[in-house]
């Protein structure tokens, strides 16, 4: 079979590396892709959400199916656009509608879904700029801290958290009145602040049954014990060890269940991966947030614990036979640690020559911002690479994933050393 991934991040070369190993794969092309992925297929240089473009690459390419990583060309309806093409029609796109991808796309219409599907959530309400005075009563309402969500997508910093009343409203204005986030704040969402653990939950689905993928707990902050500022993700573990059959039991009662058959009386059929968001109050989950791909560095420990032929799964997809495909899974944890460039989430430099030790078989080294040039590895971004390491125990998965960290070297790197500290002892 020949196989495209659109994207060119970590997740991407996860995902590249799983289906490398099947021995059904003929063709693997990867657009954009990264240095990383150009160790496991092909690269292309194109815009992904040039789809014209894309839909040439598929046909010279005889592409058989084609997976979205990132959200964007799903928000801008890549799905819809293949399901128009004629020429196209013998190619499966594994992602949402552009419908269906409003899940991520609008923080409103994913709580209006929630809503309306009885999916437990935070309490919550949305204001634009006819309605901001009602949302500065609300925050009133509410007990610190206080969070805001532009409606839209933000490139991941569309959330903020704020301690202070008189701050929120601040926010608030400069949201809405102020385009603090372009057009994605036009609507702001404005939620009851949940205490408890954050865990991230996986499912692929055909548009009419399920697999749950191996659950994975990340670690978004950039400072170790959680400090600083929001990241795209400085680290992950899988599974999220306080999640025992009776609980994921649960959430897929409660959560999961009721968001396929939402999709289903919503008349969408939904193929691809769903993320879900959740966060652990009590005893009871939660969803903050539904993604419509997979997660970003979770993919890097969930992948590598799936031990099926990820591709058959794929295949399974595209004749119909997904129901009938087994799903196994590593008992093993993994670790992944990623390395930062200085600065990062904030401004950050490029080009630094990265060197990697020449035997690390005991780790996986996954790409998110690397580029190669004249033979020679650089840095591309402001999260460069992850290093996942599998083990019968969380601690000594991460002490391999760390030991690796520590002999890769480029100028400025940064990684923290306590990714799944909260989970040893849980």
């Amino acid at each position: 079979m020949n196989v495209m991934i659109i994207g060119s991040g970590g997740r991407e070369h996860a995902i590249a590396w799983k289906i490398s190993k099947s021995s059904m794969i003929k063709k693997l092309i990867v657009c954009p892709g990264n240095a990383g992925t150009a160790l496991v297929a092909q690269n292309v240089k194109l815009d992904i959400n040039d789809f014209n473009k894309i839909k040439s690459l598929c046909l010279r390419e005889e592409i058989d199916i084609v997976i979205v990583g990132p959200e964007d060309p799903l928000v801008n309806g890549i799905s819809d656009y293949f399901k128009l093409q004629k020429e196209l029609k013998d190619v499966t796109l594994v992602g949402p509608c552009k419908n269906a991808a409003q899940l991520e796309g609008s923080k409103d219409f994913a709580k209006q879904f929630m809503k309306k599907y009885n999916i437990p959530t935070a309490k919550h309400k949305t204001f634009d700029i006819d309605s901001i005075d009602n949302g500065y009563i609300f925050l009133e309402t509410l007990s610190p801290p206080y969070v805001l969500k532009a409606d839209g997508l933000a490139a991941g910093k569309g959330v903020l958290i704020v301690d202070n009343l008189i701050e929120a409203k601040k926010c608030l204005k400069e949201m809405i009145l102020e385009n603090k986030f372009g057009n994605a704040s036009n609507k702001v969402v404005i939620e009851e602040f949940l205490k408890g653990t954050e865990l991230s939950v996986f499912v692929l689905t055909d548009g009419s049954t399920y697999k749950i993928l191996p659950t994975a707990k990340d670690y978004k902050r950039i400072g170790e014990k959680d400090t600083g500022l929001n990241t795209g993700g400085m680290g992950a573990v899988s599974p999220a060890t306080f999640v025992d059959r009776f609980y994921l039991e649960k959430i897929e009662l409660e959560i999961i269940k009721p968001t396929i058959d939402g999709l289903k009386n919503e008349n969408i059929n939904y193929i691809g991966f769903i993320f879900f968001g959740l966060i652990d109050v009590a005893g009871e989950p939660k969803v903050i947030e539904y993604n419509v791909r997979m997660g970003d560095p979770e993919s890097e420990v969930v992948f590598p614990r799936i031990k099926s032929d990820f591709l058959n799964l794929l295949l399974g997809i595209k004749n119909g036979t997904f129901s009938e495909k087994d799903l196994h899974i590593d008992k093993k944890v993994a670790v992944t640690v990623m390395l930062a460039s200085k600065g990062y989430p904030e401004s950050y430099e490029k080009n630094k020559l990265i060197y990697l030790p020449e035997d690390f078989t005991e780790s996986l080294i996954f790409h998110s911002g690397t580029k190669s040039k004249k033979g020679k590895l650089y840095t591309n971004g402001g999260r460069v690479m992850c290093v996942t390491s599998l083990s019968e125990n969380l601690k000594l998965a991460l002490e391999r994933s760390l030991e690796l960290s520590s002999k890769i070297n480029f100028d400025g790197k940064y990684y923290r050393k306590d990714i799944g500290y909260d989970l040893i002892n849980y």
